[in-house]
């Protein structure tokens, strides 16, 4: 396997993360660029470049505390902190990752910076430890998140912003969903167990594997046995509690997983709404996988009703509203890096606009649950009390707040009732 090739590729995604684009649209990019990348090299691309996004701020701070000048050449400072990021966080010998980009970062220019990185990662070497514990008496370094996103958890999570913090460093759990109408947890663990595979159960139906596979390799999950669903977000149908024979609308389905599991829950009738054809497709694959053939699909945007409402009002609405996903880092650590801090207050007024929309295709009675992956309170508690304000027959009958930790993802529920 070329390392080289990994390390290369991995600093292309750092600098095009660092002028604003997203992580997963990079990478499906640059594999499209690359179509005889191993999979052992499209391995290794993908640990380098999340990597680098999930520790960048300590990684830019101990390369900070090594340079006399901030770098200008972004390839180069891209290169230096794919290099730091797999000295300091992976296991590759050390001799190997410092050779291979000192060779690569010698073809920038007329080899002008070859001598300066292969003294800067030496160094690193030699002072590792000490670098890493100057990371703990610098915020920005230690939390891996950017100032204002500290200050944030720090207003409006005291006590909890600490935990938040040090759970986004860790790897993402992965979290099965059993297909209730088939099997169990308890069940579907000791499956897993003959398959090779440890799980722990979470609940009747969710199991947390120990560590994540790739989905070929779970025991009936082609055939609908399971599915994988991060555990915060097996609840939104859980409180939304759909009931035999109702009417519901899963607005912004895509990629379909709350859309199968309220199927999983109730012999019901499910309108699946998503803005994006492409995305659509992903809830078509799943309902079929899961044997769900009954769901109406509709490619619109939810908020447009002449687009795609027949003016039939639903028991119950699923109002999974598009969000900062500031709650979902530890899966897109990219996302720390790219938000500012008037984004939670810009997409809280997008969903406005979709909610007030949505709002109008409840029957009486109905309930609409609304559902975010994120922390920040203006897409959250504030966007609840202003939607109550705005809307006189509706009344909040729960609302939950999940904090990211070991097992699940951040994520806020309303439940609210249209009297």
């Amino acid at each position: 396997m070329s390392m080289a090739l990994a390390q290369k590729l991995a600093a292309q995604s750092i600098m095009a993360v660092a002028a604003g684009k997203n992580l997963q649209d990079v990478l499906a990019a640059i594999r499209a660029g690359c179509p005889d990348l191993s999979p052992q090299e499209s391995g290794a691309l993908q640990d380098i470049a999340y990597g680098c996004q999930r520790y960048n701020g300590s990684l830019k701070f101990m390369l900070g505390k090594m340079i006399a000048k901030p770098i200008t050449n972004p390839q180069l400072e891209s290169l230096l902190l794919a290099a730091l990021y797999q000295l300091h966080y992976t296991r590759n010998a050390p001799h190997a990752v410092v050779n291979e980009a000192v060779e690569e970062i010698a073809k920038i220019g007329k080899g002008q910076y070859r001598s300066f990185a292969n003294a800067i990662l030496r160094r690193f070497l030699r002072e590792r430890d000490k670098l890493a514990a100057a990371c703990k008496h610098n915020d920005v370094a230690k939390c891996n998140l950017p100032e204002w996103w500290i200050r944030y958890l720090q207003n409006h999570y005291p006590k909890h912003w600490h935990n938040m913090a040090a759970t986004w460093q860790l790897h993402p759990p992965m979290v099965l969903r059993v297909n209730r109408r088939r099997s169990n947890a308890e069940d579907y663990v000791v499956a897993l167990a003959q398959a090779g595979m440890a799980g722990k159960v979470l609940d009747d139906y969710a199991v947390m594997l120990e560590e994540a596979v790739p989905v070929a390799r779970l025991p009936g999950f082609s055939d609908g046995l399971v599915s994988v669903q991060d555990f915060g977000a097996q609840q939104a149908a859980y409180i939304l509690n759909p009931q035999n024979g109702e009417r519901i609308l899963d607005a912004c389905a895509a990629p379909g997983g709350k859309t199968g599991h309220i199927l999983e829950l109730a012999d019901c009738e499910v309108t699946a709404l998503d803005i994006d054809a492409g995305r659509l497709k992903r809830v078509a694959d799943n309902l079929n996988r899961l044997g769900f053939q009954t769901a109406s699909l509709k490619c619109a945007d939810a908020q447009d009703l002449n687009a795609w409402y027949d003016g039939r009002p639903f028991d119950a609405v699923l109002a999974d509203v598009p969000c900062t996903a500031s709650g979902v880092v530890r899966r897109n650590p990219d996302i720390k890096w790219l938000r500012r801090p008037g984004d939670a207050a810009k997409t809280a007024r997008q969903q406005e606009k979709l909610l007030d929309a949505l709002w109008q295709t409840l029957t009486k009675n109905g309930r609409m649950l609304l559902a975010t992956c994120s922390v920040f309170v203006e897409e959250n508690e504030q966007q609840l009390r202003k939607f109550l304000k705005r809307h006189a027959d509706a009344e909040c009958v729960q609302s939950r707040v999940l904090l990211p930790n070991k097992q699940q993802d951040g994520f806020y529920y309303a439940l609210i009732q249209k009297q």
